[in-house]
């Protein structure tokens, strides 16, 4: 059964659903009606970024829908599990001002029913060992797996996605292809804050000087790109990783990858799109960022 949920006096509406069954049930009807599903995957704890995202698809397809479900198979440290925020009365209000149609919330048994929670199994050659697949073993495994299984339950026509998580979303492209998945996948600009901290929902548990200290991330991927004409690659990243290196903060890693394959580069002009990724501690709380350096 579906819950309509209206915000304050709007005429629309947004429907709730916690079931598989009656979710296809109402996108069936959309299908049947000619109109387009754009899809936007999340783990809850809404932002901006998300928000983002699911206007995009409001734009661009007749229905959005939106999937609310923290997918325990892509967490390799059980604390960051259980820290996970939720915050459900704030995440349905800003989904229905953002133009949502339809909001999936499905429990762990409705999305891995018994038989059905075994891995993907996909090569994704380099893509998943470099940058978070070495410090997050088996993250990718479980991404590609919930994205896959929502796939299916949604069928739709378009995938949206952020930019923050270039490698995930390098990864979502590849198993797009490879099992030559019939949804177009789109990637959408990293939102940030005024000053410059890409917007996650990690943000929440950094303490205020925590908070103040983070914008160093974005302004460090900034600096590599204004001095990219004037410096190698890796004096970039040795630069960027010394940068980041200060009391209060800890760089995993600061990487200038060819935006394809994810290989570190040696020289700019042998690649079309180059990305500068980064994951820093910041206290106890990781952030991951990224800035596209170059482009065709």
């Amino acid at each position: 059964m579906a819950r309509v949920i209206r915000f304050r006096n709007q005429l629309t509406a947004m429907y709730l659903f916690k079931k598989i069954a009656d979710l296809r049930h109402h996108l069936e009807r959309i299908n049947r009606a000619g109109k387009t599903i754009g899809f936007v995957p999340t783990m809850g704890a809404l932002h901006e970024g998300h928000a983002s995202l699911v206007r995009q698809s409001a734009e661009e397809t007749s229905c959005t829908v939106c999937s609310i479900f923290v997918n325990p198979t892509q967490f390799n440290e059980a604390t960051d599990l259980v820290k996970y925020p939720k915050t459900p009365e704030k995440d349905i209000a800003l989904l229905l001002d953002a133009g949502c149609s339809v909001l999936f919330i499905p429990d762990v048994a409705e999305v891995y029913p018994d038989g059905q929670r075994s891995a993907l199994h996909l090569d994704f050659g380099y893509l998943d060992q470099p940058m978070e697949g070495a410090y997050r073993p088996g993250h990718f495994v479980g991404v590609a797996q919930v994205v896959k299984r929502l796939l299916d339950i949604v069928q739709p026509d378009q995938l949206f996605m952020g930019q923050k998580d270039f490698q995930q979303f390098a990864i979502v492209q590849h198993m797009v292809t490879k099992l030559a998945l019939s949804v177009n996948l789109r990637m959408c600009p990293t939102v940030r804050e005024t000053d410059g901290l890409a917007m996650s929902s990690r943000n929440m548990r950094l303490t205020p000087a925590q908070r103040a200290l983070a914008p160093l991330i974005y302004q460090t991927l900034s600096q590599a790109k204004a001095n990219m004409h004037d410096q190698w690659p890796d004096a970039l990243k040795s630069a960027a990783m010394k940068a980041l290196s200060v009391p209060g903060m800890e760089p995993e890693y600061f990487e200038i990858v060819d935006s394809r394959t994810l290989q570190p580069i040696t020289i700019f002009e042998d690649h079309d799109m180059v990305v500068a990724c980064t994951a820093v501690r910041v206290g106890e709380v990781r952030l991951i960022d990224n800035l596209i350096l170059k482009t065709m």
